[in-house]
């Protein structure tokens, strides 16, 4: 079977060099053989694992849970409740992200139409970023 360089393994996967080695690294990702000229050879199931790790971390997940979600992708005969309750734990933050973000898109809104398109001095845009107090909701 051809062995795979780091640079092959970046192309394939869509992750790249630097991130590879940080994956081995915090141990994401095993550190693979050595050919002759000391380069890492990589397979074909690091490239599938670094393309899980990539769509995990596109989704949002931490570290910790790609971890535990490997572990589980490694051990395939058992149940998938953890993997469940990791994936249910992300859709919470995501929603509340959106919550999040929804008030902030009404704040501005609020703000941008509140501009008269006049001068500086008369600015809303300028008086509301000024004046926190001015604010719809607390933001922190």
């Amino acid at each position: 079977m051809k062995k795979i360089t780091i640079g092959d393994a970046a192309r394939q996967s869509g992750v790249k060099v630097p991130t590879i080695r940080y994956y081995e690294s915090i141990g994401l990702l095993a550190v693979p053989s050595r050919s002759e000229g000391n380069q890492r050879s990589y397979e074909h199931a690091d490239i599938r694992r670094l393309a899980f790790i990539r769509h995990a971390r596109e989704l949002g997940f931490e570290v910790g849970s790609i971890r535990t979600l490997l572990a589980l992708q490694d051990d395939p005969d058992q149940s998938c409740a953890s993997a469940d309750a990791i994936a249910k734990a992300r859709l919470i933050e995501v929603e509340q992200r959106i919550r999040s973000l929804m008030a902030l898109k009404a704040e501005l809104e609020i703000m941008v139409e509140g501009c008269g398109h006049g001068r500086v001095d008369q600015c809303r845009v300028i008086e509301v970023l000024a004046d926190h107090g001015q604010c719809m909701h607390p933001h922190h």
